[in-house]
């Protein structure tokens, strides 16, 4: 088998394609590869289809192919172009790869299933390309996937915020719970960020939403409210920010007896924070001992992690009614315990009982945001951050987006082969 039999078989080509010239390169460690194809084709054009006789070709465009042999590999080829009576002069669809794009359909394809794993930097060393050109096909990869992703209002949601660099500077994430994958990114934390979500729905494709899981941040609450019908059945707030309150106050009443205590040389809580963060089966073997003998003795915090631990068992309940009674033992309790930071706590959560005890309903938590939110925070690490907003956005699409991200060639032969 000579050379250009052995690289038309390992590149797949089929009649009129065949390959011209190759020209190896031992030094650059590159090969290249002309194809050409006979004479005598008719050519289909991309608009309709119908075939016609060949117009004249265009440039040369170079795809960079997976490697043969530990080589980089090229191909060179001018795309024909035809006449057609309704559309004009119109070049065939690439069999080869993506108008706009200089890598052929399976080498993008690798690359992108690289930067699902590595850092583009990484990427760009492993394929022999550059980082624009791995961003690029990044890039490309996203748009293709938004493209091809059904319009479609999904029936559970989850709203969430994520921080962009320093300062407050923030992404409203929106997630499908049943695609798990993110839905929507947008600028900011705003009432107007999540409307901008909400307003690419018809009133009828937003009635169909079942369930909104959130945390109690009022902007999302107003905008939900405003453009989701029945919003007031259909919120749910999230059981770990529910949570986060009274985890926030546990851990105030531990800072404040710990300095009252330090000031008479009393060190008994000294390293103990996450002792009373941690749920009661989550404290690791070897400090069971000791959180033992922490809560035999008469402290503040103590009486604040009991009360914490307690409120738990609010989500084992699977009636709304049932929830609320229960609320109702607990928030007497915590707020007749004295320790003002878990008053505090508690009275919030009164003030959102409504929404929280939409859980027995829906059965929905936030839980599946904070899965994506560590894959986020994955590849920014991977990427050392991101200055860039729009890159950020790109990222999340592509990581979290659960899109179709890969190209495919065209489905139809874009060349007939006539006998001349």
């Amino acid at each position: 088998m000579n050379e250009k039999l052995f690289f038309q078989a390992i590149l797949g080509l089929k009649a009129p394609w065949f390959v011209e010239r190759v020209e190896l390169k031992s030094s650059e460690n590159r090969v290249d590869i002309w194809l050409n194809h006979e004479a005598g084709i008719q050519v289909a054009c991309p608009e309709c289809g119908e075939f016609h006789g060949l117009y004249d070709h265009g440039e040369e465009r170079i795809f960079h192919h997976l490697r043969t042999c530990q080589m980089d590999t090229f191909i060179h080829v001018r795309l024909p172009r035809g006449k057609c009576p309704q559309h004009g002069v119109r070049q065939v669809a690439s069999e080869f790869g993506e108008n706009g794009s200089d890598m052929t359909y399976a080498f993008e394809s690798h690359v992108l299933a690289l930067a699902k794993e590595c850092s583009v930097e990484a990427v760009g060393c492993l394929c022999g390309i550059s980082w624009d050109q791995c961003w690029n096909a990044v890039e490309r990869g996203v748009g293709r996937g938004q493209k091809r992703k059904p319009h479609r209002c999904p029936k559970r949601i989850g709203v969430d915020e994520k921080s962009f660099g320093k300062g407050q500077r923030y992404e409203t994430l929106v997630y499908d719970i049943d695609r798990r994958a993110v839905d929507f990114v947008c600028d900011d934390r705003k009432q107007e960020s999540l409307e901008v979500y909400y307003r690419q729905f018809t009133p009828a494709e937003r009635s169909g939403v079942e369930v909104v899981a959130m945390d109690m941040w009022d902007p999302y609450i107003a905008a939900t409210k405003a453009w989701i019908p029945e919003a007031d059945r259909k919120i749910v707030f999230d059981h770990f920010h529910a949570m986060r309150y009274m985890l926030l106050a546990v851990d105030k009443v531990r800072k404040q007896e710990h300095y009252a205590l330090r000031e008479n040389g009393d060190e008994t809580l000294k390293g103990s924070k996450y002792l009373w963060l941690w749920s009661r089966e989550n404290v690791p073997e070897y400090r069971k001992g000791e959180f033992e003998r922490l809560r035999n003795k008469d402290l503040q915090v103590c009486r604040a992690w009991a009360i914490k631990e307690n409120l738990r068992h609010l989500w084992d309940y699977r009636y709304e009614g049932s929830m609320r009674k229960y609320f109702a033992k607990w928030y007497w309790w915590a707020t007749h315990s004295r320790l003002a930071p878990v008053i505090r706590a508690a009275r919030t959560l009164k003030d959102h009982l409504a929404n929280i005890v939409t859980y027995a309903r829906h059965q929905v938590t936030n839980a599946l945001a904070e899965g994506l939110n560590s894959r986020i925070e994955k590849v920014k690490r991977m990427a050392c951050g991101f200055r860039n907003r729009e890159h950020y956005k790109t990222a999340i699409y592509f990581h979290c987006g659960g899109l179709d991200l890969c190209p495919k060639p065209p489905q139809t032969p874009s060349l007939r082969w006539r006998m001349a």
